[in-house]
């Protein structure tokens, strides 16, 4: 079987107390490093987004490297590409998936970071950038289905679930679950919970509160619906 990087999605609230995983994933890159990709922050002082994170991984020894893709052409400048290829843990922080979705879509810096990840670079995405790592992902603005990057497939995820303030009455998430095909794994992480894939494709959580996975409608319990068969 083919083997890849751990693939770390977050539900959001990243860098925040609680997110103990954080440390598991610096120990499993095998450095220091993190390069932080503030991309889907790109209106919302993506420099604060790099500087909190910075702050965070260094009380565990880490060291933030914030890399500013936040537009087409640095997404395809050859020197943000080399600097995400050579990386050991590259993390896409929150904010508006629909930006970093178009930002990042045939870039020549997703190409790198999908070449990094197959080649054992640790990849993880919050909130925003969790969402858009999979493919179909869901559209933000009401539930539906959409194209998402499609790191990894046949996976949907929902992030912040259980926030009230983000679906008050859950119908996004309703309809996510009604529109997913047959078969689609629909997966709602609350904030500050990772759902990881380890290298050989087997998912598992850690986190203040356990994600919850809905196929044909129903609700499940436990991961057992997304390993390999």
């Amino acid at each position: 079987m083919d083997t890849t990087g751990l693939l770390a999605l977050v539900g959001g609230n990243e860098w925040t107390e609680g997110c103990t995983f954080d440390a598991a994933l610096l120990e499993a890159s095998g450095g220091k490093e993190v390069v932080v990709l503030p991309t889907a922050a790109a209106y919302q002082h993506p420099e604060r987004v790099v500087l909190r994170a910075a702050e965070w991984f260094a009380d565990l020894g880490g060291q933030v490297e914030g890399l500013m893709v936040v537009d087409r052409a640095s997404a395809n400048d050859p020197g943000m590409a080399a600097v995400v290829r050579a990386a050991r843990f590259v993390y896409l922080a929150g904010g508006s998936p629909l930006h970093l979705r178009s930002v990042l879509k045939d870039s020549a810096t997703f190409a790198a970071l999908a070449e990094a990840w197959r080649a054992g670079t640790v990849v993880a995405g919050s909130a925003a950038g969790a969402m858009v790592l999979t493919d179909p992902m869901v559209d933000p603005r009401g539930g539906a289905l959409t194209v998402g990057l499609g790191l990894v497939d046949q996976l949907v995820v929902v992030p912040q679930f259980g926030d009230m303030h983000e679906d008050a009455h859950g119908q996004k998430l309703e309809r996510t679950v009604a529109l997913a095909p047959d078969g689609l794994p629909v997966v709602g992480i609350p904030e500050r919970t990772v759902l990881w894939r380890d290298g050989e494709g087997h998912w598992s959580y850690e986190g203040v509160t356990p994600p919850v996975v809905f196929v044909d409608g129903d609700r499940r319990e436990g991961l057992d619906a997304l390993q390999p068969h």
